[in-house]
C-alpha cells in the first residue's frame, strides 16, 4: 500500500472519530479560557505533519476573531502561491472602494444626426468593463441585454444606421492576459480576456451532440456567430465508451478545433472557448442582433482600435446608459464560482476608478494602498493579476488572515460573508465537509492550481466562537484530494472546538 493511500486510511479514521465526538455535551465554561489550545494546536501539527506532504509546504494561521488568539501557526509569514484565494483580496478591495451598490455603465452615443428614422452616423458603444452583458443574470439568455439595446433604439425611431458600430473600449489597457499565465490555458474559460467591451464571459458555448456511433457529431454555438471558425473533429462512439472531448483555439486567432468522442447515448456536451478581441467578438454579436430585429446596417461592426478613429464626446449625443447588476452580486458571482474574468475585470474596474485608467498595474496599486490603510504590510507581496491565475502570485498566510480579519470588522462585511462558499451547500465547497459541524458553517474560499491548494475563511466553533483561518499548500505531488481532505479535516476539528 502506498504512503498516500495509508494516510488518507489514516485521516479517514481521524475524520470519523472528530464526527462521533460531535454529540458530546461538556460543562459551562469560561469562552476566554485558553488552556485548551496548547491540545488543539499539537492535533493540527499531527495533521499537517503527514508523510505524504514531506516535500511540499504548509503554510497556516488560525485566529480567534472574539479574543485575538492563535490557535495555530505554520510558516505563516512565508511567501506562497495563493491560486483563487487572491481573489479575497479583489473582491474585499472592490466592496471597499467601489462599495456594494456599484454599478457598471455601459454609454450608447450617436455620432451624427437623426433624420427620420434613420441615424446618419454612426452608434458608438462606450465601455467601462461590465463583465456581466451574458446570459448569467438574464435567466441564461445571452442576447436580453443586446435585445433590449435593439428594442431601445426602435423606440427612439431609429431603424437604419448609415455608419458604422464603433465600440470604445479604451478605458482598459490592451494586455487581456494576465502576467504568468500558462499559454496553454489561453483556451479555456478560466483564461478569458479582459476588455472594456465584454459578451458572454468573452467565450463561445460550443455544444456536442451524438449522431450515429462512427459518424462526426453534431455540433452547434451559441452565441451562434460568424466571429469564430469551428473545425469538428468530434466522432460519435458506441454506447460503452466514454465521452472525451477537448478543445483548442490557435493563439491570435479565433479558428477552434473540437477534437474527441462522444458517446452514443450521451446528453448533449458543453465545453468552452475564449475568444480573441472580445470588443469585436461583442459588436459583431450586437450587429446582428440589430439587423434580426429589423435595424438596417449599412456600415460595419468595428472596435476603435481597428478604426483608427478619435472620438469627441461632447459632439456625440448619449441616448442611452445600460446598468449592470449591483456589485454584490458580481462579487459573489466571483468568490462562490471562482470566476477568473469577474476578478480580473474588477480589478481594472478598480484601477480606472481610483486612477483614471483600467489596468492591473493601477489595481494591484490601488489594492497595496488600501491593504497599507488597513494596516496589512503588503511590500513583500506580489499581485500580478487579480483572479490567483498567475504563479506569479504570491501572499503569506498572515496576510489573508489579516485582511479576513479586517473586513469582519469592516461595514461591508455582511455582504462580503455572503459570497463566500458554504461547505456542503454550494460553490466550490458544496461537496466537502458533507454531514459535519463543519457543513453548512466553514464560509471559505478555495484555489487550486497545480500543486496549490487553498481554503481560506471563517468557522465557528462549537462554543460559537468566530474563527478566521487561511490553510495553503505549496508544492505537493501527491492527488489534490489527499490536500483537501487535511483541510477538511482541520476544518472539522474547529467546528469541533470547544474551550470546555
Amino acid at each position: 500500500m502506498t504512503n498516500y493511500r495509508k494516510s488518507f486510511l489514516l485521516s479517514f479514521v481521524l475524520l470519523q472519530a472528530t464526527l462521533c465526538a460531535q454529540n458530546y455535551q461538556a460543562p459551562a465554561f469560561n469562552k476566554y479560557n485558553s488552556s485548551r489550545i496548547t491540545e488543539f494546536w499539537q492535533q493540527i501539527d499531527d495533521i499537517f505533519n503527514d508523510p505524504n506532504f514531506n516535500s511540499s509546504n504548509w503554510g497556516v494561521v488560525i485566529k480567534s476573531l472574539e479574543t485575538g488568539e492563535y490557535l495555530y501557526k505554520r510558516n505563516e509569514d512565508k511567501l506562497m502561491m495563493p491560486a483563487s484565494n487572491l481573489k479575497l483580496f479583489t473582491t474585499s478591495a472592490g466592496l471597499i472602494i467601489l462599495g456594494k451598490n456599484y454599478r457598471y455603465r455601459t454609454n450608447l452615443y450617436i455620432n451624427g444626426n437623426i433624420e427620420g428614422s434613420v441615424l446618419k452616423g454612426d452608434l458608438v458603444i462606450q465601455g467601462t468593463g461590465d463583465p456581466t452583458i451574458s446570459g448569467r443574470f438574464h435567466q441564461d439568455d445571452p442576447y436580453k441585454v443586446f435585445n433590449d439595446w435593439a428594442d431601445t433604439l426602435l423606440s427612439r425611431g431609429i431603424e437604419e444606421i448609415t455608419g458604422n458600430i464603433i465600440g470604445d473600449d479604451k478605458l482598459f489597457d490592451e494586455n487581456g492576459l494576465g502576467e504568468g499565465w500558462s499559454w496553454d490555458n489561453e483556451t479555456y474559460w478560466y483564461s478569458a480576456s479582459t476588455s472594456a467591451i465584454s459578451f458572454n464571459d468573452n467565450c463561445v458555448d460550443v455544444i456536442i451532440r451524438p449522431t450515429e456511433a462512427g459518424k462526426q457529431a453534431s455540433l452547434s454555438l451559441q452565441p451562434e456567430t460568424r466571429y469564430v471558425t469551428i473545425i469538428n473533429k468530434v466522432v460519435t462512439v458506441p454506447k460503452d465508451t466514454p465521452t472525451d472531448i477537448d478543445v483548442y483555439r490557435e493563439r491570435g486567432t479565433n479558428i477552434i478545433t473540437v477534437f474527441g468522442k462522444i458517446s452514443e447515448n450521451s446528453e448533449e456536451f458543453r465545453t468552452y472557448s475564449t475568444v480573441n478581441n472580445p470588443t469585436q467578438f461583442s459588436l459583431i454579436v450586437l450587429k446582428d442582433i440589430l439587423k434580426k430585429k429589423g435595424i438596417i446596417i449599412r456600415g460595419y461592426a468595428t472596435d476603435i482600435d481597428e478604426e483608427g478613429v478619435s472620438l469627441d464626446y461632447t459632439k456625440m449625443k448619449k441616448i442611452f446608459t445600460h446598468y449592470s447588476v449591483p456589485l454584490s452580486e458580481i462579487v459573489r458571482v466571483i468568490n462562490k464560482n471562482s470566476q477568473n474574468f469577474y476578478a480580473e475585470q474588477l480589478l481594472k474596474t478598480i484601477g480606472l476608478v481610483k486612477y483614471g485608467f483600467g489596468s492591473i498595474e493601477n489595481g494591484v496599486k490601488a489594492v497595496k494602498n488600501l491593504l497599507r490603510e488597513m494596516g496589512i504590510n503588503s511590500e513583500d507581496m506580489i499581485m500580478a493579476d487579480g483572479s490567483g491565475l498567475s504563479r506569479l502570485d504570491l501572499v503569506t498566510p498572515r496576510q489573508i488572515v489579516d485582511l479576513l480579519n479586517y473586513m469582519y470588522k469592516h461595514e461591508s462585511f455582511p455582504v462580503f460573508y455572503q459570497t463566500l462558499p458554504v461547505a456542503g451547500v454550494d460553490g466550490s465547497l458544496a461537496r466537502r465537509m458533507l454531514r459535519s459541524k463543519a457543513e453548512n458553517n466553514v464560509r471559505a474560499k478555495t484555489g487550486y492550481l497545480g500543486g496549490v491548494r487553498s481554503l481560506c475563511g471563517f468557522v465557528h466553533t462549537a462554543d460559537n466562537e468566530p474563527i478566521v483561518f487561511s490553510i495553503i499548500v505549496n508544492n505537493y505531488i501527491v492527488p489534490a484530494t489527499l490536500a483537501d481532505n487535511l483541510q477538511d479535516l482541520v476544518c472539522l476539528r474547529l467546528a469541533n472546538f470547544s474551550r470546555k
